[in-house]
């Protein structure tokens, strides 16, 4: 399961014609409501419209409803989380999670009655276990837990849970535990509702934490990629120098090494007993439901929850900061410094003013990092804000990566000079109202999203126990009142020279790694072909499908010609805000330099205006604008309100046909895509994935098609203006989505946006051909790290539409369905032989009709799991093992998906270019969905035996040579060790 920090996600304000409409002070208050029999609370104004009600048990249930598509958003939120954790149990919150998909006495089992007895016995191995130090009679009871798991797990079935979810349509299946809080994360058709909270209530009223060796190694595999990952390290530094005497700061939510080899079943039941009651937990809904019903459902199916006294987690206050508190931090990934600062709870003025502070200093586009430093280029990046808002506390932090040949001594001053410009009040009053009005553009967009309302409603629960939801709704009014004066007083007394922590994140070996050593454990059986009688109960309870929706492209985009130029049109119906593209058919590979010109221009000046006043005045009138290169195409995106459209069009097309060359900015640019390039190669997963695309097209491929070195320091300023004065002259598709109509609209670009009366022809692009594997090959790449990554790369058949919907339902049993867990290499790899944490299998489908399909599986292990895990998934792809259970599962999931997606808003636009590069101008999820009740096991089964089964693949593998033995990778094919150079092309 993926660790979550609880983020702060602001809540929506509704935007009318001419502007926002605010409500008058005083207007954000609780208010009392009844409704189909139920009582419930909700505050004035607030545009989600959310219910707050308490169960009769203290169950605390919060709806919003959100008819934009046919789905839901579930989390059931327990406010607790690691900081809860006994002092000698660490990780404990953490693996109970991952324990509560296991499932109960009714479901994930075939027997609970034959399972139990087995189950006993392993409780009181482990207790036994964990009581003695001896090192052989250590492994002679890991012996005996692992010979009596594997008998137990004859009678379980392993992953049950995530096929039920996979069943109902489920997508994104997963959870998360950090310190405060675990949270279970569901997003389901709107039509499964009842089965949803049916199957939930079950979980959690007699949970049984089975197949516990095999998922306590997954944990294992978790806490190794933690070693791995040096952003964890530095987050962990920064607790521990912020909390030096609290559990924020004592204790991690994966835990101890010495912990984790020694887990109590008998403590994890006990932590379950104390804290999942249910006046410490919430369900959270946002979606396609009615209100009335669902909160009946919800009582219904939780009504037997029994309440019981909940303490949560209390300390004295940390003492007062005395620093600054210096750290260094040793691993292989690129340099970088942070300063972190610790700042009042959630709800708190301190916490209102620190996240102002954070604007003013770092927004994107206008704060004083942003100008003063980004800009200016004195540094590679920086940025700042407040990072995690907690219960009791906060933490403020500043980052920044170093420029080639700069200390992080340096870039630490630079950060904190930005400080003390706050504190002298060295920026404009006028950035406050134009903070205001970003958030609130920001907050618009995100609100015809579930799962953004329910993690903001979530988060309100966790940090505020419900109550601070006013506080959220009227956040903006607040924020809006707060004056400049105030921000330089509070900077004043909050930003000292000597309470904060510094952390040095250096190049180096890391030697304080100790490895979670891997244990024997003989794989166990998942039966997966089996399935409880609880599921015929669940699939016996009513519901109706929802229907499916297609896009049919004439009826949809509205169409038009401006001078040369096709223009597609989609309306905006829900707000004022508008989207702008201009698509060009020229990218990367047409012209190697034009991702760096469209990087240069946001640093240019114009013969008007500095780039500074740039930034200041697309951000003033809440808009933006955005150059893309990507291989094959140039995207310019033009975005934000509305009532802003012309404006934000007319400073564009001047920024980008009066830019002026500038060679110190040049200068500056090249010396930090040089920095850049150095750190990619300090970047395991940018590594991994060059060798990947060295797999996919061998040694000339458009991972490595970049400038080199030598090219990047001859390029010119007056070239690359020439390149950006000349850009619209080339052929482009005009996109809009937005309120206005669309003669409306070409009439505005008429005025402000000239075309040619012939564009010019696309430079001509680079072509880069597929590999053909015709026998086994082993990309090595060396990194120093704990794990060992694979993947594997095999180029197939040439692009067929008739092909997609057998790619999608073999991808949805083999390795990748749409809740991440409930397919074959996810249940084996990790279920059943428990040999990785992460893993999975993807058949891709090309993005144009000129393309093949292509197969990469992916296994992320132990170094010294690697052969294993490599046997393990060679095996499923050559010998794919049947479950009935299996493939109507992925039938069903796949089934739910295409009922209920619903292609909407711009991406209308975005599916019809796709649709166009593969040669189709029909909705393809019609055909899908028209043909998928036909599709057999035996289609996938033959397409399985055709495309991979015995097939040669290329293995890419990246892992230390000092952790694996570099001749055991001859087994696998022909050994080809690459250096960096050949991987990245400079």
């Amino acid at each position: 399961m993926k660790n979550k920090v609880a983020l702060l996600l602001f809540t929506v304000l509704l935007a009318q014609h001419a502007g926002f409409l605010f409500a008058q002070s005083g207007q954000y208050k609780w208010e009392q409501g009844s409704s189909g029999g139920y009582a419930y609370k909700y505050v004035s104004n607030d545009p989600m419209k959310t219910r707050f009600y308490t169960l009769k048990n203290g169950l605390t249930v919060i709806l919003t409803e959100n008819k934009k598509e046919p789905r839901i958003a579930m989390k059931i939120a327990v406010r607790t989380g690691s900081n809860n954790d006994p002092r000698d149990h660490t990780g404990l919150a953490h693996y109970l999670e991952h324990l509560l998909f296991k499932g109960t006495e009714d479901f994930g089992t075939t027997d609970y009655a034959k399972e139990k007895p087995y189950l006993d016995k392993i409780e009181a191995l482990y207790e036994a276990y964990g009581q003695t130090t001896d090192k052989e009679k250590r492994k002679a009871l890991y012996r005996e837990i692992d010979s009596v798991s594997g008998l137990a797990a004859k009678i379980s079935i392993a992953g049950e849970y995530n096929k039920m979810m996979s069943d109902l349509g489920a997508q994104g299946t997963n959870a998360g535990t950090w310190l405060e809080s675990t949270v279970y994360d569901e997003n389901i058709p709107s039509s499964a509702l009842n089965k949803l909270l049916r199957i939930q209530a079950d979980r959690f009223r007699n949970p049984v934490l089975r197949l516990f060796h095999t998922e306590l190694e997954a944990v294992y595999e978790e806490k190794n990629r933690a070693l791995d990952n040096d952003d964890r390290k530095l987050l962990y530094a920064l607790h521990e120098n912020l909390f030096p005497t609290t559990n924020y700061g004592l204790q991690t939510t994966i835990g101890t090494i010495a912990h984790l080899k020694n887990p109590s079943i008998k403590a994890i039941k006990a932590y379950y007993e104390q804290y999942y009651v249910p006046n410490n937990m919430a369900v959270i809904l946002a979606g396609d439901f009615n209100t009335n019903a669902a909160i009946k459902l919800i009582d219904e199916n939780f009504a037997y929850m029994k309440p019981k006294p909940v303490s949560a987690y209390e300390h004295a206050p940390e003492p007062v900061v005395k620093g600054p508190v210096v750290t260094e931090i040793y691993g292989p990934s690129a340099e970088r410094v942070q300063i972190g600062f610790r700042t009042g709870p959630e709800g708190s003025r301190e916490r209102l003013l620190t996240d102002i502070t954070g604007a003013i200093l770092f927004n994107g586009e206008a704060g004083l990092i942003d100008l003063n430093l980004n800009k200016q280029q004195k540094v590679l990046s920086a940025s700042a804000g407040l990072d995690f808002p907690y219960k009791d506390y906060g933490i403020f932090r500043l980052s920044a990566s170093a420029k080639q040949d700069q200390s992080l001594e340096e870039v630490k001053e630079l950060l904190l000079g930005q400080l003390d410009l706050v504190k002298k009040g060295a920026f404009d009053e006028s950035l406050l109202k134009a903070i205001v009005a970003n958030q609130k553009l920001s907050q618009i967009r995100g609100l015809s999203s579930n799962e953004n309302r329910v993690e903001q409603l979530s988060s309100a629960f966790i940090n505020n126990r419900g109550e601070g939801w006013q506080r959220d709704v009227a956040y903006i009014h607040e924020l809006s009142k707060v004056t400049k004066q105030q921000i330089i007083a509070f900077a004043n007394q909050f930003f000292r020279a000597d309470n904060y922590t510094v952390l040095y994140k250096r190049k180096g070996e890391d030697k304080h790694i100790v490895k979670v050593e891997k244990p024997a454990i003989t794989p166990v059986e998942t039966n997966a072909g089996l399935q409880s009688a609880y599921i015929d109960k669940i699939n016996e309870m009513p519901s109706t499908p929802v229907q499916p929706l297609w896009i049919d492209y004439d009826k949809a985009i509205g169409k038009a010609r401006l001078g040369p130029a096709d223009v597609l049109y989609v309306p905006n119906k829900d707000n004022d805000l508008f989207s702008l593209y201009y698509r060009f058919d020229m990218g990367q590979w047409n012209n190697k330099k034009l991702s760096v010109a469209s990087n240069y221009l946001s640093f240019l000046s114009t013969d008007k205006y500095t780039s500074e006043q740039i930034s200041k005045a697309f951000y003033d009138i809440a808009c933006s604008y955005d150059v893309s290169v990507s291989q094959e195409f140039t995207t310019v995106t033009i975005s934000g309100l509305q009532e802003n459209l012309e404006k934000a069009v007319q400073l564009f097309e001047h920024i980008i046909t009066h830019c002026k060359p500038d060679e110190h900015t040049l200068a500056a640019l090249k010396g930090r895509i040089r920095k850049s390039r150095a750190d990619y190669k300090l970047n395991k997963n940018v590594i991994l994935r060059g060798l990947q695309y060295y797999a996919t097209y061998g040694a000339k491929n458009p991972f490595n098609y970049v400038l080199t070195n030598e090219e990047l320091d001859n390029l010119k300023s007056e070239e690359l203006v020439n390149m950006l004065h000349n850009l619209l002259q080339y052929k482009h598709t005009i996109m809009y989505y937005g309120p206005a109509a669309l003669d409306k609209v070409t009439a505005l670009l008429q005025r402000h946006h000239p075309l040619p009366a012939q564009f010019l022809s696309y430079p001509g692009g680079a072509t880069f051909t597929y590999s053909r594997q015709t026998a086994n090959q082993v990309l090595f790449a060396n990194y120093d790290m704990v794990q060992s990554e694979i993947r594997w790369v095999r180029n197939t058949d040439a692009y067929s539409p008739e092909e997609e919907l057998t790619v999608d339902v073999f991808n949805n049993y083999f390795g990748a369905g749409p809740s991440g867990m409930d397919n074959l290499v996810f249940k084996t790899i990790r279920g059943s032989k428990a040999l990785a944490y992460a893993t999975g299998a993807y058949y891709m489908i090309p993005n144009k009709k000129e393309d093949p399909y292509s197969f990469f599986g992916y296994v992320g292990s132990q170094a010294d799991k690697m052969n294993d895990a490599i046997a393990g998934m060679n095996e499923l792809i050559n010998n794919m093992p049947e479950s009935r259970a299996g493939f109507e599962s992925a039938k069903a999931s796949l089934k739910s998906a295409l009922e209920t997606d619903r292609i909407v808003d711009e991406g209308i636009l975005g599916s019809y270019l796709d649709a166009q590069r593969k040669g189709i101008s029909y909705d393809i999820r019609k055909v899908k969905y028209e043909r998928l009740d036909k599709i057999s096991f035996a289609d996938i089964s033959n397409f399985e035996r055709k495309q991979l089964s015995g097939k040669p693949y290329t293995y890419c593998i990246l892992a230390s040579d000092k952790k694996i033995a570099l001749a055991d990778l001859k087994q696998y094919g022909a050994v080809k060790t690459l250096s960096l150079e050949e991987i990245f092309g400079f």
